[in-house]
């Protein structure tokens, strides 16, 4: 099963209503949002909090009352003071779970301190089947919650540190445990531990970030799932799956590829560039790699780690880095880059094939986070003979740039 992190945020803004739709229609069961509550005590959905990353406005959520939040509007995607606005506002708990009523389960994070409130908006809008509760908590305060209100769907979240919490729940053990874990070694991440979890209920593993199943993540899975996804299904008795990229995820449940190649395209990623070096092929405007991902040794170029995709990063002004690529037929063939950026204008650059003349400036599109790819037309097509070519991305010398580069995905669009 996938669970869509804070909705589908790539199709709309994370934690709205808009995104709650998106993240069931792309194939998700269940779809997780945060919840606070407002000056006035209203459940609404939101992450951080202040609401200054994902909308219009700033403040405090618990400074705020409900009829001020519904005043703003939200950011696209995952925010940030340059993403655009839309029309989106805060959606309440209730118009949430509401939304959600026949299509699935909603995960409700940073819901436990408030549990009590939530559990009245579940009751009042009959959808105490279609909320689920989670926490690290105690179990004497987890079994407290659950006495009270018989229904109550829940999900124990599980570390190194409360391990032992599972043998306290005894025969009456949730139906989900959430595990996080940051080394393949930690007591929770043994097949032991897993197999007891999996025997009674559903085992639930996050791959958004590094350190939430270490290192197998979203951006290591489109690479190779079984670098990610596969491993987790495999070797860890995964069967819910939180998710940044539901897409790619259901693709691969239903089909067993996560990221695929279009017919006819030529993919590298971004670590691959040409050999031959400084000045021939790339050019870096600082000494040694400023990244934390692994550069090739001696080279200058900046090569990132974001949470597992490998990418070249610290883009500056008038450098340039080459690529070989293998054309397969005789055609018109547009490029893409895979590229991400929190900023309005992120950067702009120029290709050039076989040592010719760079083309018209492309600019790269803000995805609101140097962590949140997206596959970006360049919109400049040549003709390509079939055989071995170069391709190189030259930064204009006199534009901002800042972003990251994860891939470029040459595809077929004419004879």
């Amino acid at each position: 099963m996938t669970a869509a992190h804070r909705g589908q945020w790539r199709k709309a803004p994370e934690n709205s209503l808009a995104a709650i739709r998106a993240g069931f229609a792309d194939g998700a069961e269940i779809v997780e949002v945060d919840v606070r509550l407002t000056r006035d005590k209203v459940p609404v959905l939101m992450h951080d909090a202040t609401v200054d990353r994902t909308t219009d406005g700033t403040g405090r959520v618990a400074d705020l009352t409900h009829a001020q939040l519904r005043g703003l509007r939200l950011r696209a995607g995952l925010g940030g003071r340059q993403a655009p606005l839309t029309g989106e506002r805060i959606p309440t708990l209730a118009e949430a779970i509401q939304t959600a009523r026949t299509l699935g389960l909603v995960n409700l994070d940073q819901a436990w301190k408030d549990r009590e409130a939530v559990w009245r908006v579940l009751e009042e809008t009959g959808t105490v089947r279609n909320g689920l509760f989670k926490s690290p908590a105690p179990v004497p305060e987890v079994r407290a919650f659950l006495d009270r209100h018989r229904g109550a769907l829940y999900m124990h979240l599980v570390d190194d540190t409360n391990a032992a919490s599972v043998e306290e729940f005894g025969r009456n053990r949730p139906p989900a445990f959430e595990v996080v874990f940051d080394d393949v070694r930690d007591k929770v991440a043994q097949p032991v531990f897993l197999r007891g979890l999996r025997a009674t209920g559903r085992v639930w593993f996050n791959t958004m970030r590094n350190d939430y199943a270490a290192k197998f993540t979203d951006e290591a899975s489109l690479i190779d799932p079984a670098r990610g996804w596969a491993a987790l299904i495999a070797g860890f008795q995964a069967t819910l799956i939180q998710t940044d990229n539901v897409e790619a995820l259901e693709s691969y449940l239903a089909k067993g590829v996560a990221d695929a190649v279009p017919p006819g395209a030529v993919r590298v990623q971004a670590e691959n560039y040409a050999p031959g070096g400084a000045g021939v092929s790339y050019h870096d405007t600082d000494a040694g790699n400023r990244g934390d991902g692994p550069g090739r040794r001696g080279d200058h170029v900046d090569v990132c780690d974001h949470d597992g995709a490998v990418v070249v990063c610290w883009m500056r002004g008038s450098e340039w880095i080459t690529y070989g690529v293998d054309v397969p037929k005789d055609g018109s063939y547009t490029l893409k880059a895979r590229a991400s950026s929190p900023y309005a204008s992120a950067g702009t650059y120029r290709i050039a094939y076989d040592g010719g003349p760079p083309g018209r400036p492309v600019h790269v599109a803000n995805t609101t986070a140097h962590y949140a790819f997206a596959l970006q037309d360049s919109r400049d097509p040549r003709r390509l003979t079939r055989g071995r070519h170069t391709v190189r991305v030259s930064l204009d010398a006199g534009a901002f740039q800042n972003w990251n580069l994860d891939y470029l995905q040459l595809e077929p669009v004419g004879p």
